[in-house]
C-alpha cells in the first residue's frame, strides 16, 4: 500500500473522529461513506435487528431501501455470526463484522467499484479498523435520538421491553480472561426477565432475574431488584448483602408480596472460585470440555422480596475453559403443540453441541434462544433469559474480528 493511500485512510479516520462529537444518529452512515469516498470505497452499514434474525440496512439519502438480510442463510449473516471478515460475493470488497468491544452490532459492507485484491491484508485490516470505529460511534450516537433504534426494530416494543432496553448492559462483553454473553426472548415484549454483570479487577459478578408476573409491573419489580443489587455491589457489599438489599427494596416498593427469582454469582478470575446464591431460580449449569459437569445445587434461599436471612453462599471451583450457563424457567418450560416442555435435557444437549462446535459464546446463545422459540406452539407465554460466561482467553479471541 502506497504512502498516499495510507494518508487517505488516516484522513478518513481523522475526519470521522473530528466530526463525531456532533453527529446525530441519522448522520453517521452518510458521514462514513463520504469520508472513505476519496479511497474509491462505498460503505453500507447493516445493523442486527433486536431478535438477532436479520441485518437491517441503515438508510442513506439517494440509495434505495433494501430488504432485511437473514443471518442464517447469507454470507453477511455468516460474517456477523462468526465475527469473521469475508470477501463480497463478487470479490470487489469485504463484509466486515461490526462490534463495540465484543458486542456484535452488525456488519459493514466495503465495496470497491474498481475492484480490490482480496489477498491484500493491509487493506482488509484498514476496513476492520474502520468498522470498529463505526461500531463504537453507533453505541455513542444511538442514545442521542431514536433513529438507530428504529432501524433495528421490526415492530414496536412494549412498555416493559422499552424499560429493560434502557436498563440492561450490552448483550456481550469481554475482558482478557472472560466472555459474558446474554439474550432475552421475546425481545419486543419481554417483561420480568433480565440480567446484569460487572467485571472489575479479578471479580466478575453476573446475575439473572425473573420477576413474578408479566408486563410493566413485572418489569418494574425487576428494575427495583436490579438497581438495589447494583447499588449494594457498587458500595462494596458481597453477594449476601446484595440479596438482602433487593429484599428490602422490593418490600419497600410493593405491598402485594411481589418477588423476583434470581441467581447471583461472583467468579474470581485469578483462582476460578465461583460463589453464588440461588434465590428460587433454576440451578446454574457448569459445562467443561463441551460436556455438562453438573447442575450447581447449593446457595438456596427464598426469592428476592421474601425476607430470608439464613442463606449460605454456594461455592464451586472452576477450571480454565469452563462455561457457566444461567437461565430462567421460560427456557425449559416452553411448550410445543403437544404440551411437551423444552426441558433441561434439551437445553443441555443444545449447549453441549454448540460448545463442541467452538462457536463464539454470543452465537451459542443466539442459536439456543432461537431453538427455544422454534419449540413454542404460538407466542411465548413466559420470558426466557440465557447468560453464558466462559472463563477462557481462547473464548475471548473467538468474539473478536
Amino acid at each position: 500500500m502506497s504512502g498516499a493511500t495510507d494518508r487517505l485512510w488516516l484522513d478518513a479516520l481523522t475526519d470521522i473522529l473530528a466530526r463525531s462529537h456532533l453527529f446525530q444518529p441519522g448522520e453517521l452512515a452518510e458521514a462514513v461513506d463520504a469520508a472513505v469516498a476519496p479511497l474509491g470505497i462505498r460503505t453500507t452499514i447493516h445493523l442486527v435487528d433486536e431478535e438477532q434474525r436479520t441485518l437491517r440496512t441503515v438508510p442513506q439519502e439517494g440509495r434505495p431501501a433494501s430488504e432485511p438480510i437473514p443471518l442464517d442463510v447469507t454470507l453477511p449473516g455468516r460474517v456477523f455470526c462468526l465475527v469473521q471478515t469475508l470477501p463480497l460475493s463478487d470479490g470487489a470488497g469485504w463484509w466486515v463484522p461490526m462490534v463495540d468491544g465484543t458486542d456484535r452490532l452488525g456488519v459493514v459492507e466495503f465495496a470497491f467499484p474498481g475492484g480490490v485484491d482480496t489477498d491484500d491484508e493491509v487493506t482488509r485490516q484498514r476496513c476492520e479498523t474502520m468498522a470498529g470505529l463505526i461500531g463504537h460511534l453507533i453505541t455513542v450516537a444511538a442514545p442521542k435520538g431514536d433513529f438507530l433504534f428504529q432501524v433495528r426494530r421490526a415492530r414496536p416494543m412494549s412498555n416493559s421491553a422499552e424499560l429493560l432496553t434502557q436498563m440492561l448492559p450490552p448483550l456481550t462483553s469481554s475482558c482478557a480472561r472472560l466472555t459474558i454473553s446474554a439474550i432475552l426472548e421475546p425481545r419486543y415484549d419481554v417483561g420480568g426477565d433480565g440480567y446484569d454483570y460487572a467485571v472489575d479487577g479479578p471479580l466478575a459478578r453476573m446475575t439473572v432475574f425473573d420477576a413474578v408476573g408479566h408486563g410493566l409491573r413485572a418489569g418494574l419489580a425487576l428494575t427495583v431488584a436490579m438497581i438495589a443489587i447494583r447499588a449494594a455491589r457498587r458500595a462494596g457489599h458481597g453477594l449476601y448483602d446484595q440479596a438482602r438489599a433487593a429484599d428490602a427494596a422490593l418490600l419497600e416498593q410493593f405491598d402485594d408480596a411481589r418477588f423476583v427469582t434470581a441467581v447471583l454469582t461472583e467468579l474470581n478470575l485469578d483462582t476460578g472460585m465461583l460463589r453464588y446464591i440461588n434465590a428460587g431460580h433454576p440451578a446454574p449449569l457448569l459445562l467443561r470440555g463441551a460436556r455438562l459437569v453438573r447442575e450447581l445445587p447449593a446457595g438456596h434461599r427464598m426469592p428476592l422480596g421474601l425476607d430470608d436471612p439464613g442463606v449460605q453462599v454456594g461455592e464451586e471451583m472452576l477450571e480454565p475453559g469452563d462455561r457457566l450457563l444461567l437461565y430462567s424457567d421460560g427456557v425449559t418450560e416452553a411448550r410445543d403443540a403437544h404440551g411437551e416442555m423444552f426441558g433441561t435435557e434439551r437445553l443441555i444437549n443444545h449447549a453441549e453441541r454448540h460448545a463442541a462446535s467452538a462457536l463464539p459464546a454470543p452465537e451459542t446463545l443466539r442459536r439456543l434462544a432461537h431453538a427455544v422459540t422454534a419449540h413454542h406452539d404460538g407466542p411465548a407465554v413466559d420470558d426466557a433469559t440465557l447468560l453464558l460466561a466462559e472463563w477462557s482467553p481462547r473464548a475471548v479471541r473467538r468474539t473478536l474480528p
